[in-house]
């Protein structure tokens, strides 16, 4: 008898998935793969029941001969191992960047004669409303913010995507990009002080109130279910700070990173170009523990930022805060640098690394932005934040837009760089 292979990554069994099942059954025995949590989380599907759970839904369907864990989004192991002669799929996968795993399939059957069958995809009102249920129950706090303590302990490394607006945070929602014949994409979202202030035309000195910032991180969580880490500047009062970890907990935010200036703030990028003056060790730590006192639950994380090595302050300065403040209770280090060489920044991870081989390091590659990911992750980051690029590439694409309008007193010389409005709308969910 024939064996027909499927993969389900759902946490509902709906009238889709018993049509492919029942299609399936028309070629052979039925094998049913239940991805795995970790290759689930790489897919950007997280879980909402538990994986036991998963398989035990599907194991109590009649028309399954058997279950199997999937450990990856990909089919090689899978072929290796069960030697399918049918790999069955809607046909939703025929483009877009699930194809490349469609392709997978294809080409690993075709050694040996097995067969991709495509099923019309099942959509319509009552399956949309249970995928719908479950978007919205990932966007959820208690499930939001402890996605980026998962993510840290089963990606190589955390990459994380500037957002200033519920579009941005679409973008960085549903860009997904076939590389080298896998799916890649990002995986957390970060609100910076810099842009948010930026896209309010205001300038990054902390002059925009945290409520107006709250409301940015509204407009970003009500369309994405992606976790989010909060630029906190300094993170201001000990006497504020403890409110601000509250609300950014309650509001299902994974992180806040603070850094260890005091006064009006300045940007890093200026370094000691602008007089800026960095925080005690002693002072800061306590703000990290009143921060860590208040806050609920285990899942949310304050990231200790150091500027030791923008201020010029050496690299004993720089690793002897890191270690003070891993010990008030910090639960990640971030380290900055404004030079354009990495050099310094990965004799700091190698050299923090030497003696604690666990605290998650976070860099922001905006100067040395030519060291790639994997270079970052060998060194022991664990978390890459692209702090504002969208912002910088929208800007002097917005005024040359402008400039040309005035420059031709009409729009048609600038329709070829545009976006049409079909395309955006489509980034859109509608209810």
């Amino acid at each position: 008898m024939k064996t027909v292979y499927t993969c389900f990554c759902t946490d509902v069994i709906h009238e889709g998935h018993i049509n492919i099942l029942k299609e399936a059954a028309k070629y052979g025995r039925v094998v049913v793969g239940i991805l795995s949590d970790p290759a689930m989380i790489r897919f950007n599907r997280f879980p909402t029941v538990s994986f036991d759970e998963r398989m035990r839904i599907v194991q109590e369907l009649d028309i399954v001969d058997e279950v199997i864990v999937q450990d990856d989004i990909m089919y090689d192991n899978i072929v290796a191992q069960l030697h399918p002669d049918y790999i069955i799929h809607g046909d939703n996968w025929l483009e877009g960047p699930m194809k490349a795993i469609r392709d997978n399939a294809e080409s690993l059957l075709s050694e040996y004669g097995g067969k991709v069958i495509d099923v019309p995809y099942t959509y319509n009102e009552n399956v949309k409303r249970i995928d719908q249920r479950i978007k919205e129950k990932l966007a959820m706090p208690e499930y939001r913010r402890k996605r980026l303590r998962q993510l840290i302990e089963l990606c190589p490394i955390v990459k994380t995507l500037e957002v200033h607006s519920g579009l941005t945070g679409l973008i960085a929602e549903k860009t997904i990009v076939d590389h080298d014949g896998q799916l890649d994409q990002f995986d957390a979202m970060w609100i910076s002080s810099l842009c948010d202030s930026t896209a309010k035309g205001k300038p990054d000195i902390e002059l925009v109130d945290m409520t107006s910032r709250y409301r940015t991180i509204d407009d970003v969580m009500e369309v994405t279910t992606k976790p989010i880490i909060f630029d906190g500047d300094t993170g201001g009062l000990i006497e504020h700070f403890v409110y601000t970890v509250r609300t950014l907990e309650r509001m299902g935010v994974s992180a806040i990173i603070i850094e260890d200036k005091t006064g009006l703030k300045k940007n890093s990028l200026f370094g000691t170009e602008v007089q800026q003056t960095q925080d005690t060790i002693e002072h800061f730590c306590e703000k990290i523990k009143a921060g860590k006192k208040t806050q609920l639950t285990d899942s949310f994380m304050i990231i200790a930022r150091i500027e030791s090595l923008i201020l010029e302050q050496g690299m004993e300065d720089a690793l002897e805060r890191a270690f003070a403040y891993v010990e008030a209770g910090a639960d990640g280090i971030m380290i900055h640098s404004r030079k354009k060489d990495p050099a310094e920044i990965l004799e700091f991870c190698d050299k923090f690394r030497e003696k604690n081989s666990k605290t998650p390091i976070v860099v922001v590659p905006t100067s040395f932005n030519q060291i790639t990911e994997g270079e970052l992750a060998e060194h022991g980051v664990n978390i890459v934040i692209y702090a504002n690029q969208l912002t910088r590439s929208a800007f002097p694409a917005m005024e040359q837009t402008a400039r040309d309008i005035l420059r031709y007193h009409r729009a048609k010389e600038v329709d070829d760089r545009l976006m049409p409005i079909k395309e955006i709308i489509t980034l859109i969910d509608e209810l």
